[in-house]
């Protein structure tokens, strides 16, 4: 099923979100919360300044101070792949005045990599809204031989074993990407490993590697500077900023979605009146065209819609990575 059907419009369309009802509807969602923000709200990073959650955070931080007169702040809590922030999240006192931008990594992929937790992302935390989405990119440097996906699959079963995946780290989405796409080819590549996607990059350029799953952000500017090319996208529809490029999905395997997703949650326990007037306000702020641009610019598409929905996700993908994972028998060592 995809998970974005009734958000999402077609590659070929500008991004109109299903939301917008909502988002129009939100002055209701703020009147039944008409006494609620009456102090500051801290926002939870549980990443370092400068990245993509971050970069995504301060402009719905700074959206929702602007627009509806909040005032949110954000709070950069990194470590342990996301888990000390999002741990301390779900340890507030559920009245809406700590939250945190969740991630795939901390909410579906974490709990079956690490041997235990600090929290139960399915119990410990209530889901607000998805923010927005990023599919993970396939891409091999200029000189490859390797013009699509077909011809990559049809090599690395001629010569099983022969070629290289690079990843950006262990458990992220694109070393689990990586794992899915070997599964469903039923071929067999190496996974190379590196410490962030800057020297991934770096090697698949240099030749040392011979494809990379690396997140939109990070491939898109060598992308757009001809230095590396393209094979597919792992959502399940085209991604509006490379809509030349094929989903893995339409070249042959159906189903197949890998996405890194955002989306704000809170404490177990918060009030409905709390979520609705969040979940409405930040509505609002992704109908906006001027963040929509600036999100799909970084290779994000903006999402929105239900806390109901979002909640189906975060079940939906915490069971997905973590089959895989268990089958995969990948672990942190």
């Amino acid at each position: 099923m995809d998970r974005r059907h009734f958000l999402r419009a077609a590659a070929s369309a500008p991004f109109i979100p299903a939301a917008i009802p909502l988002a129009l509807a939100s002055a209701g969602a703020h009147a039944q919360g008409a006494d609620w923000p009456k102090s500051p709200i801290k926002l939870v990073v549980p990443f370092p300044p400068g990245g993509g959650t971050d970069t995504v955070s301060r402009l719905v931080a700074e959206k929702l101070t602007v627009l509806d007169k909040w005032q949110v702040i954000v709070d950069n809590r990194p470590g342990a792949a996301g888990n000390i922030g999002l741990d301390q999240a779900s340890k507030a006192r559920p009245d809406g005045y700590i939250l945190a931008m969740a991630q795939t990594s901390n909410m579906a992929i974490n709990p079956a990599l690490y041997a235990s937790m600090p929290f139960d992302p399915l119990k410990d935390l209530t889901p607000i809204v998805e923010v927005c989405a990023q599919p993970v990119v396939l891409v091999v440097r200029n000189e490859s031989p390797f013009k699509s996906l077909t011809d990559l699959v049809q090599a690395a079963k001629r010569d099983s074993g022969k070629y290289t995946v690079a990843q950006a780290g262990l458990g992220t989405v694109g070393h689990l990407a990586g794992e899915m796409l070997v599964r469903a080819a039923g071929i067999q590549m190496m996974q190379v490993p590196y410490k962030g996607a800057g020297p991934a990059m770096t090697d698949l350029m240099g030749g040392q590697v011979d494809t990379y799953f690396g997140s939109a952000a990070s491939v898109m500017p060598q992308l757009h500077a001809r230095k590396i090319r393209a094979l597919a996208v792992t959502s399940s529809r085209r991604l509006q900023g490379l809509p030349e490029v094929p989903t893995v999905a339409e070249q042959g395997y159906a189903g197949f979605e890998a996405t890194t997703w955002l989306g704000l949650v809170g404490p177990a326990g918060l009030p409905e009146n709390v979520v609705a007037a969040v979940n409405g306000a930040v509505n609002a702020v992704l109908a906006r065209k001027d963040v929509q641009d600036r999100l799909l610019a970084e290779g994000n598409e903006p999402v929105g819609g239900t806390a109901q929905a979002f909640a189906q996700v975060v079940r939906a993908e915490h069971a997905k990575w973590g089959k895989l994972i268990r089958d995969a028998g990948i672990k942190v060592e």
